[in-house]
């Protein structure tokens, strides 16, 4: 009788509770692995640019009437931006209640964290200025991904403009999006083994330390993360119209690949063949909604912003008004859309709006020491929005297909043959 092979999820989630099971019994000592899992991260960073770069275009090219494309487009800005704000409300709100900082001095938790110096936020017009590229080599040499996207966006509205003219460079993008999907394949195929090396290396990195001064933010930042899904539960139900309990025993194979990576942009492989083959959304929809999600939709990274905000406020004993807190809202979401997708990403970010906000930068050395097991949560709810917006963008445009969904059974084709 021939055995039953283990799909490349199962084989990603034995490897994820061995990498916890290692870290533990080793403790430091695993990190002797941790070249396994930085080479994952690079073979994923190196999939990456060429990915967004042919499937955008492709996407675009595939959706080809322009009407559509623009509704499209609004849509998936309008997603993004107003999870995004409720997702920083969420945390604010949760923030306050709690009181991470409450009882706490500053000497408590500095100490030998590093000292981290004040960064200018961006305003608004820097933030749109940022987007567009002066030189499209320099933003792929750089992987400046929203660069990148914005000139994937005008190469496929091109395409679809020259009409006839443009098919054999379609083609050649559909074909090169076929390329990097096969690549993506067989770079996933080591998934397994990296993200053993990476939870490994973090466990036994970290070891109980979460459990010191910091564990109450901890805490209050994944308690924004859970209340963040319910809000996402809320919207596979009224507006996607999708069953919440499939949704939820599918995801988790993203989740494990999210919070070993902690990148947006390096799940995003995953992110597209999971939304395609898992919740039956059109390839077209997903190449164009995923790319953009992975570098400006961060509802988990809000979340870390807004509560970073009032934990260093409440240490330092200044009390935020109204007017303010509503401004640190405005301003995560403003930070977020200009995060970058990438392991860490978060911390130069979070500089940004405290010193924007006159908040001390003390505490940031601290934070960012243990920021690894934050960033797991945050980058996990991240691609998590991306996908539940994408699924309701697909209900609305009929997009969607509800047996691929409904299929408990259905299977993603992350992996060679």
């Amino acid at each position: 009788m021939k055995k039953k092979k283990l799909s490349l999820s199962a084989k990603v989630f034995i490897g994820f509770g061995l990498g916890i099971i290692l870290g533990i019994i080793f403790k430091e000592k695993i990190l002797i692995i941790k070249p396994v899992g930085d080479i994952f991260l690079r073979l994923i960073k190196m999939i990456v640019v060429p990915l967004i770069f042919f499937s955008i275009a492709a996407g675009v090219c595939s959706i080809g009437d322009m009407q559509k494309l623009k509704r499209i487009g609004s849509k998936t800005l309008i997603y993004y931006l107003l999870t995004t704000a409720l997702a920083g409300s969420i945390s604010l709100t949760i923030a306050n209640l709690i009181g991470p900082g409450k009882g706490l001095s500053a000497e408590e938790i500095v100490g030998t964290g590093t000292v981290y110096e004040a960064t200018a936020a961006p305003t608004i017009g820097d933030t749109i200025i940022g987007m567009v590229p002066d030189n499209i080599f320099t933003a792929f040499t750089t992987s400046n991904l929203m660069q990148i996207i914005v000139f994937s966006l005008f190469v496929g509205i091109a395409i679809i403009i020259m009409g006839d003219k443009g098919v054999k460079v379609r083609n050649f993008f559909e074909s090169g999006s076929d390329v990097m999907y096969t690549i993506t394949g067989m770079v996933m195929e080591t998934s397994p083994y990296g993200v053993t090396a990476l939870i490994a290396c973090s466990v036994g990195a970290y070891g109980m330390k979460i459990f010191g001064p910091l564990a109450i933010f901890i805490g209050t930042v994944y308690l924004s993360l859970i209340s963040v899904v319910i809000m996402y539960a809320i919207m596979l139900k009224l507006i996607g119209k999708a069953s919440i309990k499939q949704f939820f025993r599918k995801i988790p194979e993203l989740w494990l690949v999210t919070s070993s990576t902690t990148s947006s942009s390096g799940s995003l492989p995953v992110t597209l063949n999971i939304t395609k083959n898992k919740f039956g959304v059109a390839e077209d929809l997903g190449n164009f909604t995923l790319p953009l999600g992975a570098t400006m939709n961060m509802n988990g990274g809000v979340c870390f912003y807004a509560a970073s905000v009032i934990f260093v406020s409440q240490i330092y004993g200044i009390e935020l008004s109204i007017t303010q807190q509503i401004m640190t809202v405005l301003m995560a979401t403003l930070v977020s859309v200009g995060a970058p997708g990438i392991p860490g990403g978060a911390i130069v970010m979070s500089t940004m709006l405290l010193t924007t906000m006159g908040l001390p930068l003390d505490v940031v050395g601290m934070i960012a020491g243990i920021f690894r097991i934050i960033d797991m949560g945050t980058t996990t709810m991240n691609v998590t929005g991306d996908v539940v917006s994408t699924i309701c963008i697909a209900r609305g445009e009929n997009m969607i297909d509800d047996k691929i969904y409904n299929d408990s059974m259905a299977k993603s084709t992350i992996g060679v043959n």
